[in-house]
């Protein structure tokens, strides 16, 4: 959950907090304040003292889906860790459960997977918090977050008021959001969900986890399995998080799957793969950076696609931000040449264009 708000700067002391010790790129400049919201109470107020002081502010959660520039940001970050599961559980109506925006969204996963609650189990292993998920409408292995949120509680900032927005009128697409389409605007509270009960997942969409599970696409598993087979697959790919491996130094994916017109889908190449998305047809991002001829470890010392995976830029210890941009601008700029498609960044970058 990362938005900047622009506005005018109020006077602040230095911070010496650096944000690439909490960003997963592990890049970023230090903020000039920063303020840990442990209530929500605080996480309102905090933000609220801002936006009236005309002060920039950059709401963060887990720092998984942000590249920070060098110079830091010139504001107040306020970092959400707010914490709390309840839940309202019967054999009817199934699990009725509310989210603390700063509850990390893996062992969410885990503790949904681990008391029967399906719809989740192929989320596994995303990093950030549960805040940020409405947001981006996280997705994985054919399931998105949204078939699971019931409602989406915030902050409004221009309203000054909390809002309770039911999941029909989140705006709900691919990797976005009503709130994401007004950066800034909503400060995600809590998120509720509606799970179904069981041991067995929803309905295998995605045919490589289908592959990993032994099952044809539309069958169901395990839950447990399946949130094992994602764990192994994307550790595979360098995306679950390590300290210890550069390869998942990232923001996750770095670009989004296109969503092309029936008559530019049509222009692909025969291999090229599509998947119907509505009046869409969505294509790989990876398989374009691929083809476009950039290779696994592609860049420098600093900066490269990831050893595992090209969807990754990975800082390979000492990166900066400009490392990693100049990447993204190589790569985008080599896919739009091949293939006459723009790849749009997935990440959010601060202070910066791509």
């Amino acid at each position: 959950m990362e938005f900047v708000s622009h506005s005018g700067v109020a006077p602040r002391g230095p911070s010496s907090v650096r944000l690439a010790d909490h960003t997963t790129f592990h890049v970023g400049g230090n903020a000039r304040r920063f303020v840990s919201a442990t209530s929500e109470d605080e996480l309102i107020s905090t933000v609220a003292e801002c936006d009236a002081a005309g002060e920039p502010v950059l709401v963060l959660g887990g720092g998984s889906n942000v590249l920070v520039p060098d110079e830091g940001f010139d504001g107040t970050v306020v970092h959400v860790g707010t914490r709390g599961v309840t839940a309202e559980v019967s054999s009817c109506g199934g699990a009725m459960v509310r989210v603390q925006a700063g509850e990390n969204w893996d062992e969410f996963v885990a503790f949904a997977v681990a008391r029967g609650w399906v719809g989740v189990e192929t989320l596994s292993g995303i990093p950030g918090s549960v805040g940020a998920t409405p947001i981006q409408n996280v997705g994985a292995y054919g399931a998105d977050v949204s078939q699971s949120v019931s409602s989406v509680r915030t902050w409004d900032r221009e309203l000054g008021q909390v809002k309770t927005h039911p999941a029909v009128d989140c705006g709900f697409g691919y990797r976005t959001s009503l709130f994401k389409r007004t950066p800034g605007r909503h400060l995600v509270l809590d998120v509720s969900f509606q799970f179904p009960l069981g041991t067995l997942s929803a309905p295998i969409a995605y045919p490589e986890l289908a592959h990993a599970l032994g099952v044809d696409v539309g069958e169901r598993s395990p839950t447990t399995r399946v949130r094992d087979a994602v764990l192994a697959i994307r550790r595979s790919k360098g995306m679950v998080l390590d300290e210890s491996d550069h390869d998942t130094w990232s923001g996750g994916s770095f670009f989004t799957n296109p969503l092309l017109t029936t008559e530019a889908a049509a222009l692909l190449p025969p291999g090229a793969p599509r998947f119907p998305a509505g009046d869409r047809v969505k294509t790989s991002a990876a398989w374009l950076i691929q083809h476009a001829g950039f290779v696994k470890g592609h860049g420098t010392t600093r900066a490269a696609l990831s050893g595992k995976h090209v969807l990754a830029l990975t800082n390979r210890g000492d990166a900066s931000a400009e490392d990693l941009l100049a990447l993204a601008r190589e790569v985008r700029d080599g896919v739009r040449a091949t293939f006459g498609i723009t790849l749009e960044a997935e990440v959010n970058i601060l202070g910066r264009s791509l």
